[in-house]
């Protein structure tokens, strides 16, 4: 009987060890760590805008002048610089003018049609200080445009270079934005010295970007 309690408690013990050397169960789910949440989508939507798109992109390479008439004038228009090859081009329509009529057109230095004559435009636009003269010869203000030519309804399209040292929207010297547009009683004649003797000032605007 002694025999048998004693294979008894050696089976047992034997079994306990077994259990006790049994490798720990690693299949056991990890919990998460906290800074592996599922990241919200940041992906724009399919509508959004382009990332590199600006509200000013468009400006940098146009602008816009609405001339309104002068104190007892009724000469207006609307105009739109761009680059064409790299150069600034006007293009648009001047209504108003006395019929198959010629007029001077220049950008002027001020943005400022306050004055009931325009005056306030100040002179010529002139960042190089040329001598006043036609754009497709040298010298030439930054300011110059080629005569406005009405015809037989005393209306005028406007297409034409503008001096190739002036530029839209970056901001220098040079830059067109926030000038005046002139439009003028009389043709330039491109060598009166400051202004090619064009006259009073029918029209005025401010030269402002694209929108």
């Amino acid at each position: 009987m002694r025999l048998i309690h004693t294979t008894l408690f050696a089976a047992m013990a034997a079994l306990g060890l077994s259990a006790c050397n049994k490798p720990a169960d690693t299949t056991a789910p990890a919990t998460p760590a906290a800074d592996t949440a599922p990241v919200a989508d940041t992906a724009p939507a399919a509508d959004a805008p382009p990332a590199m798109m600006s509200s000013d992109a468009h400006a940098n390479t146009s602008a816009v002048a609405e001339l309104a008439a002068t104190q007892g004038n009724a000469v207006k228009g609307n105009v739109t610089f761009s680059l064409v090859d790299g150069k600034v081009h006007v293009k648009g329509q001047v209504s108003g003018l006395k019929p198959n009529s010629e007029h001077g057109f220049h950008i002027h230095e001020k943005g400022d049609c306050s004055a009931p004559d325009g005056a306030s435009a100040g002179g010529h636009f002139n960042p190089s200080k040329e001598d006043h003269g036609n754009v497709a010869t040298t010298p030439h203000h930054g300011g110059d445009i080629p005569n406005l030519k009405a015809d037989a309804q005393g209306n005028a399209v406007v297409d034409a270079d503008v001096s190739t040292n002036v530029n839209i929207g970056k901001g220098d010297d040079f830059d067109i934005i926030g000038r005046g547009l002139i439009v003028h009683a009389d043709p330039d004649d491109y060598k009166t010295q400051p202004t090619g003797n064009a006259g009073a000032r029918l029209a005025c605007a401010v030269i402002k970007p694209a929108p």
